[in-house]
């Protein structure tokens, strides 16, 4: 539960990856609970999203826009407008340069 709750939380800030964790739940859902891993394959907002990437291993291209954008605007803020030291500062470019390059390294999947 922990795992698909970091999913969850995931699809909504943007440091945090939500595939992995999602992936995770249903890997652990199939060994410990059958009712909760199908419960989930078939959930009408993640169902989809898990089972494309379990089946394609790629992701979509708007979904990887979105993603990206996302990201780097969420960055963008929290640099200017939150962020004073500039190590810091830095050192949140850079992982988000890092999760950029991840994301871009899936398979592109056009619908």
């Amino acid at each position: 539960m922990i795992s698909l709750t970091l999913g969850i939380i995931g699809i909504f800030v943007p440091i945090l990856p939500t595939t992995p964790f999602l992936l995770a739940s249903v890997a652990l859902f199939a060994k410990s609970s059958p009712k909760l891993y199908y419960k989930l394959l078939n959930n009408k907002y993640l169902g989809e999203y898990i089972r494309n990437f379990r089946e394609h291993k790629s992701i979509p291209l708007k979904t990887k826009i979105f993603a990206i954008s996302l990201l780097w605007i969420s960055i963008a803020v929290s640099i200017i407008f939150f962020i004073k030291i500039l190590w810091v500062k830095i050192l949140v470019a850079v992982i988000a340069a890092i999760v950029t390059f991840h994301i871009s390294k899936f398979k592109t999947r056009r619908d």
